[in-house]
C-alpha cells in the first residue's frame, strides 16, 4: 500500500509537472504570436524591376491621400553616383500620379544651386516622370516643423514646399555612407527633406544655421531620427518608406564616383516604418557574402545609433516580421 501511494505521488507530480511546462511553453508560443502580431511588417522582393516595385508597395495594402503626393528620392551626384534607374520607378511614380521632390545639397558639388540641381535631374531623368520635378528648397526658403520629444532638436528645417504636399512616397536607395554610416529611409526624410538651412542644423545637432562642419557623431545621428519623426508626424503617417538595395557601393548618391560593390543586389523592401525597414535592410547587409567593407562602413561611423535613436523617440521600432512576397 506504500509503495502505491508513492508510485501514485509521483505520478501527479509527473502530470502537474507537465502540464506545467505544456502551459509555460504555451504562454510562451502566445507571447511569440503576439510580439510577431505586434511588429512592424517588412516586405521584400527579390525581383529589382519595375514589377517588384508595384509588388512590394502593394503588399503594403495602403494607399497614400491627397491630390498632391510628393516622390522623395535622391537625384543623385555626376558623373557616376548610383542614383535609383528611373525606368524602375517610373510605374510606380505614375500610380500615385506622384511630383518628384528633393532638396538642394548643403556641401557643395552640382546639386548646391538650384538652376544647377533642375539640370542634373533633368539629365538623370527624373523630370519626366508623373507631374514633374521640384526642389522644395528651391528660393532658399525653410518651413520649419515641431519637433515632439526629440534628444537634440526642437526643430527642424526642411524645403519651404514640403506644405504642398499632403503625403510621402518616399523612394531610397540603400548604400553606405561615409558620415552616416549607411543612408536608407531615415537619412531621406532627414538629410534628404531638409533645405540647406536644415541640413546644416541636423549635422550640428542645432547648432549651426550656416555650416555643417563639426558637428559631434552621435548627436548627428540623433539629430537625423529627430529631424524624420518630425517629417512622419506633420504627414500624420501619410507616408510610406521603399527602399531597393541594389548597387550596394559603401559610398553614398552624393558621391559622384562611388566604390564599387561588394555585395551583390538583395532586393527591395518596403514598410510603414522606416525605422523598422532600414533595421530590415541593415540585418541584410550583415548576413550577405562580401559585407565586410560595408560593415566597418556602418560600424565606424556607429550607424546603427541612428536606428536606436529613432525607436527611443518612436519615430518606429527596430523590430520587424519580414514577409517575402515572392512565395
Amino acid at each position: 500500500m506504500k509503495k502505491r501511494r508513492i508510485a501514485q505521488f509521483f505520478g501527479l507530480a509527473l502530470a502537474i509537472s507537465l502540464s506545467a511546462c505544456i502551459a509555460q511553453a504555451s504562454g510562451e508560443e502566445a507571447a511569440t504570436d503576439a510580439a510577431d502580431s505586434e511588429a512592424s511588417v517588412v516586405y521584400m522582393t527579390a525581383d529589382i524591376s519595375p514589377e517588384g516595385m508595384m509588388a512590394v508597395y502593394e503588399a503594403m495594402g495602403v494607399e497614400l491621400t491627397g491630390d498632391n503626393i510628393a516622390v522623395k528620392l535622391s537625384t543623385g551626384e555626376p558623373p557616376a553616383s548610383n542614383y535609383l534607374d528611373p525606368d524602375l520607378i517610373r510605374d510606380l511614380v505614375e500610380h500615385v500620379n506622384g511630383t518628384i521632390v528633393e532638396c538642394n545639397t548643403a556641401y557643395g558639388g552640382s546639386r548646391s544651386e538650384t538652376a544647377m540641381h533642375y539640370q542634373v535631374a533633368e539629365d538623370h531623368g527624373f523630370t519626366d516622370l508623373g507631374k514633374g520635378f521640384v526642389i522644395m528648397d528651391e528660393d532658399g526658403e525653410s518651413m520649419i516643423l515641431p519637433v515632439e520629444g526629440g534628444q537634440r532638436l526642437s526643430e527642424n528645417y526642411v524645403g519651404a514646399h514640403f506644405g504642398d504636399f499632403d503625403g510621402f512616397l518616399v523612394l531610397s536607395h540603400f548604400k553606405g555612407h561615409m558620415i552616416a554610416g549607411f543612408g536608407g529611409a531615415i537619412k531621406n526624410i532627414s538629410i534628404g527633406i531638409g533645405s540647406q538651412e536644415g541640413k546644416n542644423l541636423i549635422h550640428t545637432a542645432g547648432q549651426s544655421h550656416t555650416s555643417w562642419f563639426g558637428g559631434e557623431q552621435d548627436a548627428f545621428l540623433e539629430s537625423m531620427a529627430d529631424a524624420g519623426k518630425s517629417v512622419v508626424d506633420a504627414l500624420d503617417g501619410n507616408i510610406l518608406f521603399i527602399n531597393v538595395m541594389n548597387h550596394l557601393s559603401i559610398d553614398c548618391d552624393c558621391n559622384g564616383n562611388p566604390a564599387e560593390p561588394d555585395i551583390h543586389d538583395i532586393g527591395i523592401l518596403a514598410s510603414t516604418d522606416p525605422v523598422a525597414l532600414d533595421q530590415a535592410c541593415l540585418d541584410l547587409i550583415y548576413q550577405a557574402d562580401g559585407n565586410e567593407s560595408f560593415v566597418r562602413r556602418v560600424e565606424g561611423q556607429n550607424g546603427v545609433h541612428v536606428l536606436e535613436a529613432g525607436e527611443a523617440i518612436g519615430l518606429g521600432s527596430r523590430s520587424y516580421r519580414l514577409e517575402n512576397i515572392d512565395g
